[in-house]
């Protein structure tokens, strides 16, 4: 078994969500090990929300939520991937499918990642 360093970095590890069919990464978030045991139990991603202080179900509110393929850690023990499934087609919280959605380029910032809910109508 595999298992991140959660003593390292106070109890948080970094969590990059990284889509399991095209190799997009969608989020990147923090876990503790009570969401990494929860990630574990339940088959989706549990975060850690370091503004709320309290374990998160990513897409418990919005149903957008995270089916885990495989996970990986890096050689350190101090960094977790997950490939998965998006559920709904969202991962960011602003309704973009990536919460990287703003690309500089060519001195130009765009968005480079389709819309895919309002936010306003998801989190009343």
């Amino acid at each position: 078994m595999i298992r991140p360093d959660f003593e390292k970095m106070d109890g948080l590890v970094p969590a990059i969500a990284q889509d399991a069919e095209t190799g997009e990464v969608l989020m990147m978030a923090y876990m503790n090990e009570e969401a990494w045991n929860k990630t574990l139990e339940s088959g989706e991603v549990h975060y850690w929300s370091r503004s709320r202080q309290e374990l998160w179900h990513k897409g418990g509110t919005s149903g957008h939520t995270q089916t885990v393929k495989s996970i990986r850690i890096d050689c350190d023990d101090d960094t977790v991937l997950f490939l998965i499934d998006q559920i709904g087609g969202a991962a960011c919280h602003k309704g973009y499918r990536s919460c990287f959605y703003r690309e500089l380029k060519d001195g130009e910032v765009r968005e480079c990642s389709p819309l895919v809910f309002d936010p306003k109508e998801v989190y009343k």
